[in-house]
């Protein structure tokens, strides 16, 4: 039997906003709303599930990574630079304004409104020179 990652919940304080930010930085179909989610599918068949975070807590940024080709890299890119969105090439945010070079491709790392920690990459870890 196969296994496939389908979906997956992201926290947000305005789901709606987050997952259009997210669409359009990506470059990707705008949104649906399924139930109490907007989501935001991938064209390798995963949903990112936006929901409202409703609990007593902050919350808890997680990391994100899309693997992209190199021309949906150069517009994301573009997109990020264009809204003055801070990016870095390394997780810690010590190189700003920097992409990486890992495996023979580009990466880079910046956050949704919400604190999530986004990363686009044009080659997989582990998969290069």
């Amino acid at each position: 039997m196969a296994v496939d990652l389908n979906h997956t919940i992201v926290d947000a304080t305005d789901p709606a906003a987050s997952a259009a930010w997210l669409s359009e930085i990506l470059g990707l179909d705008a949104p649906a709303r399924w139930g109490p989610f907007w989501e935001v599918p991938t064209s390798n068949g995963v949903n990112l599930d936006f929901h409202r975070h409703e609990a007593d807590t902050n919350i808890a940024p997680q990391h994100y990574a899309f693997l992209v080709s190199e021309d949906e890299f150069d517009a994301a890119h573009a997109r990020i630079v264009a809204r003055g969105i801070e990016f870095y090439a390394d997780p810690a945010g010590r190189r700003a304004g920097e992409i990486n070079h890992h495996d023979g491709g580009r990466g880079c790392y910046f956050a949704d409104p919400d604190g999530h920690w986004m990363e686009i990459i044009t080659r997989p870890y582990g998969g290069g020179d």
